[in-house]
């Protein structure tokens, strides 16, 4: 069994002691904070292990992000009686347990966690991260989730490593911590890291990225957001020859892999990390793993360097691409909730918007297909005013590009009327008029104003 803990500071033992999942679980007491991680770095076998001891336990609460796979804490405790969710950034799985009242929504900028977990967040009592397994300098790589676990591990009371022979092992910076740092090791079987599949592009999807991709220059530094939309810009890159791009990104996707294999993300224009794809997760398909691999092209970082706007600004030619689904006329761009209903989160659109402004030459893209259908209706994403309760993610000062499939505009410097203008005319052509009177009858456009 685990030795019974006694929390003096956060040093660790003289040596890492390898133990069971059942004794490693055993290690939480109710009310206790415990670490996920996130993404691919979330642990399995831990997981379903204090699941098992779901009625011994009361009020634990677990902070994660980014789930890929079904939670066993979870499943075990419907009805929220024992354990607590709370979550970074929703995928569509944490998205239906917000739903059904098992999560919950921290707001955050994803640069920033890092620094929260240094300053603001009290240590939690238990942290466990999935890992490889330790290397031949005693260092445990987190593989495909960088982002803030050095952060967690650092001030966790008890840090235990999930180690996994099926994960990559990625090159990077601060993206692995030595034995000396870690209190226990559990197995994590030698399963395949899950695969995402990448939804294939739809028309308005490739009808957007068209008209992104015509902004792009030789030589650019691209950061692409989560989405077929975004993700559809490196499909149209590829066939229209766009070379010398770099990549400083949050997350690294099949798309810019595909890029790199042929050839054209050789990252020599960037002024900083040159010849390197910068990233600080990655999630895709098995090929995309294999990509990652041990390849010092591939530099997987904390989430305090890739997503931090004055890091992102030191590239030139910085271009910065994310979905959202709703925009007001005034250019405010909702892309996390619809109302009070928490979908995502605001991830690091909003820093990379920032980000890409203060890089010289650089542009960032909101991008929307122009309706959507709800209960057999078709509305449209660009609206007077925006859903109530619905959070705005990136204020109409930041916005920059706005892009339909009808068209891309340009918000910078523009008056409230001209901004309503200009987003009139690449909304859906059904709503144009409606959202006119609109915007006179609310007084956003003035009679008699022309452009």
């Amino acid at each position: 069994m685990a030795a019974a803990r006694e929390f003096v500071g956060v040093a660790r033992p003289a040596r890492t002691q390898r133990i069971s999942a059942a004794d490693a679980a055993a290690l939480v007491r109710s009310g206790d904070w415990v670490e996920y991680g996130a993404g691919m770095g979330q642990p399995d076998v831990f997981d379903s292990a204090l699941a098992e001891r779901v009625d011994e336990l009361e009020d634990v609460k677990i902070r994660a992000c980014l789930t890929i796979r079904p939670r066993a804490v979870l499943e075990a405790d419907p009805g929220r009686e024992h354990f607590h969710w709370f979550n970074w950034h929703y995928t569509s799985y944490d998205r239906a347990k917000g739903d059904a009242g098992c999560a919950n929504y921290i707001p955050c900028n994803l640069g920033e966690i890092p620094d929260y977990y240094r300053r603001f967040i009290d240590p939690p009592e238990i942290a466990v991260i999935k890992t490889c397994p330790k290397d031949g300098h005693g260092f445990y790589n987190f593989s495909l989730a960088a982002l803030w676990e050095r952060a967690i591990m650092e001030r966790a009371k008890i840090v235990v490593v999930e180690e996994s022979a099926g994960l990559p092992y990625l090159d990077g910076l601060e993206n692995a911590m030595h034995e000396s740092e870690v209190d226990y090791v559990i197995d994590g079987g030698g399963d395949a890291a899950p695969e995402i599949p990448n939804p294939p592009p739809t028309d308005i999807d490739r009808a957007v990225a068209q008209l992104i991709a015509a902004e792009i220059e030789d030589g650019s530094c691209l950061q692409i957001g989560i989405g077929a939309m975004p993700n559809a810009v490196c499909s149209t890159l590829l066939a229209c020859g766009v070379r010398d791009l770099g990549v400083h990104t949050e997350m690294m996707t099949d798309g810019l892999a595909e890029l790199y294999e042929a050839g054209r993300l050789t990252g020599t224009r960037k002024v900083q990390d040159v010849g390197r794809c910068v990233y600080t997760f990655a999630l895709g398909s098995r090929h995309l793993y294999s990509v990652l691999d041990r390849n010092r092209d591939m530099h997987c970082c904390p989430v305090d360097y890739t997503n931090m706007p004055d890091v992102i600004g030191r590239n030139d030619r910085m271009v910065s691409i994310n979905n959202t689904t709703q925009v007001d006329l005034q250019g405010q761009a909702a892309s996390e909730s619809d109302g009070h209903r928490h979908l995502s989160g605001t991830g690091g659109q909003l820093q990379f918007v920032r980000g890409a402004y203060a890089s010289k030459g650089g542009r960032s893209f909101i991008c929307l297909c122009s309706t959507y259908d709800k209960r057999g209706e078709r509305r449209s994403r660009i609206v007077l005013r925006l859903t109530p309760g619905n959070v705005v993610t990136t204020p109409r000062s930041d916005v920059m590009f706005v892009v339909t499939e009808y068209g891309l505009v340009n918000l910078k410097g523009k008056s409230v009327p001209e901004r309503a203008q200009a987003l009139i005319g690449i909304a859906h052509p059904d709503f144009r008029e409606s959202l006119e009177r609109d915007a006179y009858e609310h007084r956003l456009i003035p009679r008699g104003f022309t452009f």
